[in-house]
């Protein structure tokens, strides 16, 4: 059973240098809460029976038994991981499709594909009938002095953008991670954050109360500082707020 803290992932590439490339990219994604490593298709096919896998990352052309023969193997298991091809070339897309792989991905992968084939991954395990919901944005790994930790998102009081980048402002401190804020916007959608402005998403739950700023615009005052509301926003985070208070849900410490 997948974690709270994301996918279980097994790359499999027969060589090396491309397998650790795969598995580097795949631990980097904030999607990702374990990445294992196969280097050729009869040790993947066997850590796949003894263990579960939300999605396997395949390379197509491999000796002996190669990618599509593998992912033909896989859709027979009782709970067959979702397939995703990775392969330096575009000749065998349709053949993919067909055998039921989600994504075709085209070496050198890049971290923008690599990320919508993960969200298309996070869509069909979670539609899965009888199989509860991934959670892959519940925590977000962060690179602090060479180690990473796990902010989770409860947390965080609000989310700010910075380029390709977002921070995670929590009553502890702020917290730098590489995605985009309308990609978390998206994974956080139903968790109690709201788009309050282009560049910032807010905790409704962390909201103290809404205060004037010196130009008359609207702020949502946390905990961890204040946040700009526009006013395209501002009637919407009213209602939400309304709804969370008559909920109970604006008492948290």
């Amino acid at each position: 059973m997948t974690g709270s803290t994301g996918l279980r992932v097994l790359a499999v590439d027969d060589v090396p240098p491309a397998l650790d490339e795969l598995v580097h990219l795949l631990t980097d994604a904030p999607e990702v809460g374990e990445v294992r490593a196969a280097g050729d298709p009869l040790s993947a096919l066997k850590m796949l029976q003894a263990d579960h896998f939300d999605a396997v990352f395949l390379d197509i052309s491999m000796p002996g038994l190669d990618g599509l023969e593998l992912a033909s193997l896989l859709a027979k298991l009782s709970s067959p991981p979702v397939i995703v091809f990775v392969t330096a070339h575009d000749g065998h897309a349709v053949t993919a499709y067909g055998i039921g792989a989600v994504d075709y991905l085209l070496k050198p992968v890049r971290a923008e594909r690599l990320a919508a084939a993960l969200g298309k991954v996070l869509k069909m395990v979670g539609d899965e009938p009888g199989k509860p919901q991934v959670d892959a944005m519940a925590a977000l790994p962060v690179e602090i002095g060479g180690r990473t930790r796990y902010v989770r998102r409860a947390d965080v009081r609000f989310v700010e953008a910075h380029g390709d980048y977002v921070r995670l402002h929590t009553k502890s401190g702020v917290h730098l991670v590489r995605m985009p804020i309308s990609r978390l916007e998206e994974y956080w959608e139903g968790t109690g954050f709201s788009r309050v402005h282009r560049g910032y998403l807010v905790a409704i739950g962390a909201v103290l109360e809404l205060r004037s700023d010196s130009a008359g615009g609207l702020l949502a005052h946390t905990d961890a500082g204040d946040v700009p509301v526009s006013r395209r926003h501002a009637r919407e985070l009213r209602d939400r707020l309304l709804q969370a208070a008559q909920r109970g849900e604006l008492d948290r410490t």
